[in-house]
């Protein structure tokens, strides 16, 4: 599709500003992920649990499958795609596509053993919680730390920039540009840091969390350890007490979590906007570069009303994956599987403010 006829300014105008998150967020990347869960699962429970019976693999045998998901291609994804449009369940379409491509090796008798156990939701809340753990590592706590690099830079050069303060809108006592943008550090560092402490968690105890097909198939087995160091191999805790899904308490944190820090950056570029609108600072054009349509002596402050406009629309989208997605009719409804696939436009439109704040502090210049 040609890039203009792209509904959302993500996968158009601003592609190239999200580029990092597409091994997570996108449909691709999704199925990567759960074929990743469905291959570990596998491996453990024949070479760690070895259960009665059951084959123990060879390193051999677990490096060819790790990779199918460690080379994973689009073009691999499009069959999984083809799979799905006969089963109608994404889930299932998964571990048919990777029977599919074990049915003729020495691994063809244990192939039940891929996906026991489980059901989808099993697969799919480890996939999103490695997900949100990849992403926050990857792409949104390396984009931040810089951003409050260039802010810490900012702050540094004009720890001596004295300007007239405002309270009320009036003129009020003396302050320094350093010290207000100082004052955001703070205030940032104080809720990444709250971000960073939250526990991402992750179940797989079948189809309502009791390890009831665990249990028939092998009751000498304790499910509740063997689910525990499954979980804590991939990196993630285990949500011990749950229905059919995990019930995503965490994640609403994470979105809150981010929120916070959206909003935080709202204020300093409503503040850095306002310090352009009274002279204390000039902005930097690039050779060719046009700072308004009609008026050549302005150059419209458009990197921080950009990203203003982008943690908006993260924040509300925040608000909404907080407030739904730890409700669930019973022991399950679907209606988290469809708003979870969306839960990467706020990590995309953070994304994209936190890059347009850093373009334009770098154009900042004291207007002496």
């Amino acid at each position: 599709m040609d890039p203009l006829m792209n509904l959302s300014p993500l996968d158009g105008r601003y592609k190239k500003s999200v580029e990092e998150l597409r091994p997570y967020f996108t449909e691709f990347g999704l199925i990567k992920y759960r074929i990743k869960i469905e291959i570990e699962w596998f491996i453990y429970i024949l070479n760690t649990l070895k259960l009665k019976n059951k084959k123990i693999l060879t390193e051999k045998e677990i490096k060819k499958l790790r990779s199918l998901y460690k080379n994973f291609t689009l073009k691999d994804a499009e069959k999984v795609k083809k799979i799905e449009r006969t089963t109608n369940h994404d889930v299932k379409a998964v571990e048919y596509y990777i029977k599919e491509n074990l049915k003729q090796t020495p691994l063809k008798k244990h192939l039940e053993f891929i996906h026991f156990g489980c059901t989808s939701e099993d697969i799919n809340n480890l996939s999103y919680a490695l997900i949100l753990k990849d992403s926050l590592e990857t792409a949104i706590y390396p984009t931040l730390k810089t951003l409050i690099k260039t802010i810490h830079t900012l702050a540094i050069k004009n720890a001596n920039t004295t300007i007239v303060s405002r309270t009320h809108g009036q003129l009020a006592t003396p302050t320094t540009l350093g010290k207000e943008y100082i004052i955001f550090i703070s205030r940032l560092e104080t809720q990444i840091k709250k971000l960073q402490k939250i526990k991402i968690l992750g179940k797989i105890n079948g189809a309502v969390g009791n390890y009831n097909a665990h249990k028939t198939a092998y009751p000498k087995t304790n499910w509740q350890i063997a689910s525990k160091n499954f979980i804590q191999s991939l990196g993630i805790e285990i949500n011990k007490y749950t229905t059919q899904i995990e019930p995503h308490d965490y994640i609403a944190e994470i979105f809150d979590a981010i929120k916070r820090i959206n909003t935080i950056l709202i204020d300093l570029n409503r503040d850095t906007w306002t310090y352009i609108s009274l002279g204390y600072f000039k902005q930097k054009l690039k050779k060719g570069e046009i700072g308004s349509s009609t008026m050549p002596h302005k150059v419209n402050p458009i990197d921080f009303e950009n990203s203003e406009g982008n943690l908006g629309i993260a924040n509300a989208l925040s608000t909404y994956f907080s407030q739904k997605l730890p409700i669930s009719r019973l022991q399950r409804d679907l209606t988290d599987s469809t708003t979870l696939r969306n839960i990467g436009l706020t990590f995309g439109y953070s994304l994209l403010a936190y890059k347009k704040c850093i373009q334009g502090i770098n154009k900042l210049t004291i207007n002496t």
